[in-house]
């Protein structure tokens, strides 16, 4: 009569290759949280929590009234919230050591067209990632101030809370640093088959329409950054069509790579 397999021996010699990547995960995420450690010592010492906050909030000060400063409704807001913003900006900073070693960790187990693929999309996301935070600092922030500045009444005094302020901005920092990520997804969408090129170019007028709806949500209520979010959201769109097509084209398997080739 035959036997069933014991489990026991289907798991033989799998414990110390499953404790050895625990230990290795481990070291990397150690290693990771040390740079931004280094990067938040870094930055206390300069340019230090109050000139980081000074910069975070100099697009909103620019446009209110004159002698308008930010108040704090808090006791321990003034120490709490330059802590949060430097924390905010170390992260930012490392954030390229973090990835990098996220990658080394998963890269052993890829193929080498794999690699192929997985790297540039670590490098270029975190690319747009913060190109999307900065446009949102420089563009996005001063024209929304300006804009609701135009419109308050002239008998308001506006004095924003520094909470409530770090709360929107880092909000929208989320919020444009995602949406600027369109690209990203609209290749790995194509890369592993979901959709094809041809059904991204279909689906183009119905992308626009969702991206004004996603910006008129997530958005202020003002024109300037639901404008702001979505125009850019639809350029990205159409730069993702073109890139996941270089992207199939140079990160085939070598069986797929020989599959495409005609025959002699």
């Amino acid at each position: 009569m035959a036997t069933s397999p014991n489990p026991k021996d289907e798991l033989e010699g799998t414990e110390a290759p499953f404790v050895s990547h625990l230990v290795e995960l481990r070291d990397r995420l150690v290693r990771a949280l040390i740079a931004v450690v280094i990067a938040f010592g870094a930055l206390c010492l300069w340019p230090g929590p109050s000139g980081l906050y000074d910069l975070l909030a100099a697009p909103l000060v620019a446009h209110l009234p004159k002698g308008a400063t930010l108040i704090a409704t808090n006791v321990i807001s003034p120490i709490l919230v330059p802590l949060k913003i430097t924390l905010m900006a170390a992260f930012m900073v490392a954030l390229p050591i973090v990835l990098y070693q996220v990658w080394a960790f998963v890269a052993p187990g890829l193929y080498s067209h794999e690699k192929k693929l997985v790297l540039p999309l670590v490098v270029s996301s975190t690319i747009l990632f913060v190109g999307g935070v900065a446009f949102c600092y420089f563009l996005v922030i001063p024209g929304m101030s300006q804009f609701i500045q135009a419109f308050a009444p002239a008998s308001i005094t506006a004095a924003p809370d520094i909470e409530q302020y770090f709360g929107f901005v880092l909000t929208l920092f989320l919020v444009f640093g995602i949406a600027f990520e369109v690209p990203i997804a609209v290749i790995v969408l194509a890369r592993i088959g979901i959709v094809t090129i041809e059904q991204l170019r279909k689906f183009r007028g119905y992308f626009i329409v969702a991206a004004f709806i996603i910006a008129a949500v997530v958005t202020p209520p003002d024109v300037i950054s639901q404008l702001a979010l979505a125009i850019p959201m639809c350029i990205l769109y159409e730069i993702g069509i073109v890139a996941a097509q270089l992207f199939i084209k140079h990160t085939k398997a070598p069986d797929a790579e020989a599959a495409d080739k005609p025959a002699a």
